[in-house]
């Protein structure tokens, strides 16, 4: 049993202090930069994709934009909207937390889709590149979730449970790592195979990613402590688990157009 007492800040330096939140977000942004152009490098082989490492550089700003504002508005609708109507001024404490996967998600799509448009890219290999290098993100994101001692667990009697005495004093679920394994460790081991295969087909990332992480986002949900704010729709889903069935459903629906474009 571990007694969570961890500092959300990272340092402080009296004017300004840096969170571990933030810090997650650099880190991750960082190293998903650098193994993206390990990703591009290897598809221009293997696949002759027409994204350069100089444009895949400019959608990077696209990105970190899309992330951050996709992320926090899809708080703000799917997890919070009423607090938010009436205390406006906190919608821009972004580094108190409060971001959701989700709303980031339809951002980076939306982004990535005017840019690629935009600059006459292959979309799809673009995602595809984008769903390699996002687990990175949500890895270090879920460990800075597990710092800030939020989305933790239902309570439980496991040996290794946490207890965060700042919400209670029962021993509970570190769902946030359960999460920085799966959606993150996990999930970048099993899409990173895939797409170094040599017969590799663009798209399959993509409709892998939306599959895959929905999955596994639903299991860890079946630990994690529901909203309090929203509880559980429909008295057994919470908003993550509803919003995973959406993303594997339209996974689902991408791979058979997937499979099938090249036979009609």
């Amino acid at each position: 049993m571990f007694v969570h007492n961890l500092n959300p800040v990272f340092i402080d330096l009296g004017i300004i202090s840096i969170r571990w939140y933030s810090l997650a977000y650099i880190i991750g942004i960082i190293l998903g930069w650098w193994v993206g152009k390990k990703i591009i490098l290897r598809l221009k082989i293997h696949q002759n994709i027409n994204i350069s490492l100089s444009k895949f550089d400019d959608l990077i700003t696209y990105l970190v934009i899309s992330i951050i504002l996709g992320g926090r508005v899809g708080y703000i609708l799917f997890y919070n909207l009423q607090f938010y109507l009436e205390n406006p001024i906190e919608i821009f404490k972004i580094w108190q937390g409060g971001m959701s996967f989700h709303g980031g998600l339809i951002g980076v799509i939306l982004a990535t889709y005017l840019f690629c448009k935009r600059n006459k890219i292959q979309i799809f290999a673009t995602l595809d590149v984008i769903a390699c290098v996002a687990p990175i993100g949500l890895f270090f994101g879920r460990i800075a979730n597990f710092i800030n001692g939020e989305l933790y667990g239902k309570i439980t009697s496991i040996y290794w449970g946490v207890i965060f005495p700042k919400i209670d004093g029962f021993t509970r679920h570190p769902s946030q790592l359960y999460e920085a394994i799966l959606e993150g460790l996990l999930l970048f081991i099993i899409l990173n195979k895939i797409i170094m295969k040599k017969n590799y087909v663009v798209g399959t990332c993509s409709y892998m990613f939306l599959i895959l992480y929905g999955s596994f986002r639903i299991f860890a949900e079946i630990f994690r402590e529901p909203d309090l704010q929203i509880g559980y729709l429909f008295d057994i889903l919470s908003m993550g688990s509803f919003l995973s069935i959406l993303m594997i459903v339209i996974g689902i629906i991408l791979s058979y157009f997937k499979k099938n474009e090249n036979k009609y």
